[in-house]
């Protein structure tokens, strides 16, 4: 057996309807035992090696950090808060919609959580109000982008591993791509709200605004505060007690629901950028705050929850260890066989710039995307297309924010947008209806992407200024 009957094997594998992770890892076992070399038992010593890593043990804590917040009751306190926020706006429940996920992008890292958490209160909250059910599902899928790109992210952990850049540097380049979208989708709903007349959903009332803006303030202003003082070389370790410690008395003052929650990204961002714990330390972190928030502060989590939300941990993480432990073994086979080698020298043939292999790359990942769950294709093109971006000069953390936007789009689309069918459930919409409520939000992703893509600085800056 070739490589090119190796290659062959697995799309037909995957054309059969078998998961992907089996594909891989079959495809790879079938190769070895037809060439005899190397022993088959390398399959499995590749697979084991490919999860036995440090960085790795973020996946399950970060999964478990966000189904925590999800049983701890947050979706409502951040409807409110966004609700307060942006409420008052013309068509005012989609910016609430949109400022909602931003926050809760910030404590469950992927995308269906996003829709199927708070894209429920959402969607019956739009309709009560007399919104179209197309253009409520259509925003929540938007807006459900949001989650993998603002910190914590779970893709952004496995490219970290796959491509072997720093996942907290990942994790700050996500955040200005985030607002980019935010704005853009904030601005799509203005327009839908000019066309069709839209007024507001709520009263303009000063009091409610300005406790939104002062827990805003109190989120922004605490992590800025800390960054100041590391940056003076004071010692940092007593630092963030005293400041966790002010935020809890002020909350417990001023009853401030929505600050703890959203500190979720702040404790993690703010950690790894004063070097007090790593990505991996950092989401155990998040969980330990999600207890806190959970067990003791809202008193919302009993132990009937808690096991229910351990057990959903355990499931995904089996899911997502899988797929990276099959990519393992097919990575290190499609550099045995000299793939990646034989398509690098192919696409450098025409794409020899970087603008034309980012253009490239794009569209290769929009439409894979819509094939492929996020983690698969991460760990299938991670191999292929990285040696390609250092050759050409490209930053791996800006293609990574690239990447994972593109497949965030892809969940948006069938046959296998996961989101989308999530959003067909909870609106019970047709996948038909949904999939054209869709296709308007399409374009301020585009746009954004095509912002991220080509202007680096937009993913670059931030990790550049804060080291």
């Amino acid at each position: 057996m070739n490589a090119g009957a190796f290659k062959l094997l697995f799309l037909a594998m995957m054309g059969a309807g078998i998961p992907v992770a089996i594909a891989m890892a079959g495809a790879a076992l079938v190769y070895v035992i037809a060439t005899g070399n190397p022993p088959p038992y390398v399959v499995i010593h590749r697979m084991v090696g490919g999860i036995d890593s440090f960085p790795l043990l973020a996946v399950p804590f970060f999964i478990l950090a966000g189904n925590l917040m999800n049983c701890a009751g947050i979706t409502t306190r951040i409807y409110n808060f966004a609700l307060a926020l942006v409420g008052w706006l013309r068509g005012g429940l989609g910016h609430v919609n949109i400022v909602g996920s931003v926050v809760f992008a910030g404590m469950s890292g992927t995308a269906i959580a996003d829709a199927a958490g708070l894209g429920t209160i959402e969607i019956k909250a739009m309709r009560e109000h007399g919104y179209d059910a197309e253009f409520a599902v259509g925003v929540t899928a938007a807006s459900a982008t949001l989650g993998p790109i603002i910190p914590p992210s779970l893709p952004f952990v496995i490219y970290g591993m796959f491509a072997n850049v720093s996942v907290g540097a990942l994790f700050l380049a996500g955040l200005l791509p985030g607002l980019v979208m935010t704005v853009m989708m904030m601005l799509t709903v203005a327009w839908f709200a000019h066309r069709k007349g839209w007024g507001r959903d709520i009263a303009w009332q000063w009091p409610r605004v300005r406790k939104a803006l002062i827990e805003l303030a109190l989120v922004i202003g605490m992590p800025l505060a800390l960054w100041l003082v590391a940056r003076a070389g004071a010692n940092m370790t007593y630092a963030v007690p005293i400041a966790l410690a002010l935020l809890l008395s002020a909350d417990w003052k001023f009853r401030f629901n929505a600050v703890l929650p959203i500190m979720t990204p702040v404790l993690l961002i703010g950690g790894m950028t004063t070097g007090l714990f790593t990505a991996t330390e950092g989401a155990i972190a998040a969980c330990a705050w999600s207890l806190f928030l959970g067990v003791v502060w809202y008193r919302t989590i009993n132990w009937r929850l808690f096991v229910k939300a351990s057990m959903d941990t355990v499931e995904t993480t089996s899911t997502v260890l899988l797929i990276v432990a099959a990519a393992s073994i097919f990575g290190w086979m499609l550099t045995a066989t000299r793939t990646t080698e034989m398509i690098a020298a192919w696409i450098l043939t025409f794409a020899d710039e970087p603008w034309k292999f980012l253009l490239l790359a794009n569209a290769l990942m929009l439409f894979v995307g819509c094939f492929l769950e996020p983690t698969a294709a991460i760990t299938i093109l991670v191999p292929i297309l990285l040696p390609i971006v250092r050759h050409l000069g490209i930053d791996p953390i800006h293609f990574g924010l690239v990447m994972v936007l593109n497949l965030m789009i892809g969940l948006l689309h069938p046959p296998m947008g996961l989101v989308l069918f999530v959003l067909a459930r909870v609106a019970k919409l047709s996948v038909e209806r949904t999939t054209m409520a869709i296709l308007p939000w399409l374009v301020p992703l585009l746009l954004s992407l095509a912002l991220v893509t080509f202007v680096p600085a937009i993913s670059l800056w931030l990790p550049r200024v804060l080291g």
